[in-house]
């Protein structure tokens, strides 16, 4: 149960707290338990619902990271903020998706499962993952559009009209 709260959340403080959860829940459901299945898959569930609960109020409250600063930054200079711009921006894109879109997609394209695995974890059929993360992955294409082929830009020239748009604007 620990490994799969941990590579649902990838933050042992956030695993531990919903494995807590979890089986707290377990604990307070165990007399409704109706054997149709074993015991390890309905606890499976449950640390997985829980995990998804913590994800879920997580997205409501994003937060980003603060950079490391000091001795152990990267060689190769990079945009830190840009990129944090960039991750405020694909969580708010997730955040408009509804919620039967978000948790497909989070769980194969941002965790990595299987299709098969989330169709496990969220108890539907792998079609309708694969549907639900396909309409998904259309509405987050059309939002984050502008974020593929930034470097391509770069190399595009600036028009006459684009210069004379530019200078009335800064005259605004």
């Amino acid at each position: 149960m620990w490994a799969v709260a941990l590579r649902t959340l990838r933050d042992p403080e956030e695993a531990a707290d919903a494995l807590q959860e979890a089986f707290i829940s377990a604990f307070r459901a165990a007399a409704s338990f109706r054997a149709e299945s074993q015991v390890t898959t309905w606890l499976h569930r449950i640390v997985v619902n829980a995990c998804l609960d913590r994800m879920r109020r997580r997205q409501t409250r994003p937060t980003v990271p603060l950079p490391e600063a000091g001795p152990g930054e990267p060689v190769a200079p990079r945009d830190a903020m840009a990129e944090r711009e960039t991750r405020l921006v694909v969580q708010d894109a997730l955040a408009e998706l509804p919620e039967e879109q978000r948790a497909p997609i989070v769980l194969v394209d941002v965790e990595g499962y299987s299709v098969a695995e989330t169709a496990q974890l969220l108890g539907i059929a792998e079609g309708t993952v694969k549907s639900r993360c396909a309409r998904g992955r259309a509405k987050l294409a059309k939002v984050l559009g502008h974020l593929r082929n930034q470097s391509a830009d770069a190399n595009v020239p600036v028009t006459d009209v684009q210069v004379q748009q530019g200078r009335q604007l800064e005259e605004r």
